[in-house]
């Protein structure tokens, strides 16, 4: 009997562990200037698979993210808004992905971040 009870503590133990990487929270900095950035940057993200939801602020240039981590994870998630055009502090876009962006989106010419103050 006293087996029996300790296999169900180590099982509901064992749920419970798992249960709380289905919902991780995080927020990264993700670079852009504007509301067209906001679109392309959340699509990105919540085409991640695992992701559940993705709101960028402009003002802040932060990414809050809650995703299940145990289908993906922040590098993941990373590389997606990279291949859009959008630096992160983990990734950087190649220069072909960030020219591909519209011409008021190129956020890293300091003439357009002036433009969108």
């Amino acid at each position: 009997m006293k087996n029996l009870i300790a296999i169900l503590m180590i099982a509901l133990v064992g749920f419970t562990a798992t249960a709380q990487d289905k919902n991780a929270k995080e927020t990264i900095e993700v670079d852009g200037v504007c509301g067209m950035c906001k679109v392309r940057i959340e699509k990105a993200s919540i085409k991640t698979k695992g992701v559940k939801s993705a709101v960028w602020n402009v003002e802040t240039k932060e990414l809050s993210l809650i995703y299940d981590a145990r289908k993906t994870d922040i590098k993941t998630i990373s590389e997606k808004i990279a291949a859009v055009g959008h630096d992160t502090k983990e990734i950087k876009a190649t220069d072909e992905a960030y020219n591909s962006v519209h011409p008021c989106c190129l956020y890293r010419d300091e003439a357009v971040q002036k433009d969108h103050e």
